[in-house]
């Protein structure tokens, strides 16, 4: 069975740095448009970055733009989130999420969905 597993999060200070993995089993998705998405406590679940399956076409919303960097390796099966000058409102658990089409995923409608990871900006 396809899953995608999110690991990375943690508790971090303002202006420190994490790294979030996603890591897609059970079948190939390097045909797949994947993205990231945050939704904090009380707040709707809101886009942060997609990428193309090539790797080379990325969206971001605008407060993290500068700040966050969408990746992917398709060999690894494995979509990265770079993210740094973190501020405490990129507190949020923080999902992953694979679709066939780019525009699609990118608007929250995916196939596939990982359980997300917890990230804490203290300031």
């Amino acid at each position: 069975q396809a899953q995608l597993v999110e690991s990375g999060g943690g508790l971090v200070q303002a202006g420190g740095s994490l790294r979030l993995s996603c890591a897609a089993s059970g079948r190939t998705f390097s045909a797949n448009a994947m993205a990231w998405f945050r939704q904090a406590p009380g707040k709707e679940r809101e886009f942060v970055a997609a990428v193309d399956w090539s790797g080379i076409v990325t969206y971001y919303t605008d407060s993290v733009k500068g700040r966050f960097t969408i990746s992917r390796d398709n060999a690894k099966n494995t979509v990265y989130l770079q993210m740094n000058s973190l501020k405490p409102e990129d507190t949020a658990v923080y999902y992953c999420a694979a679709g066939p089409v780019l525009s699609r995923v990118r608007a929250g409608i995916a196939d596939y969905w990982g359980q997300g990871t917890q990230v804490t900006v203290s300031s």
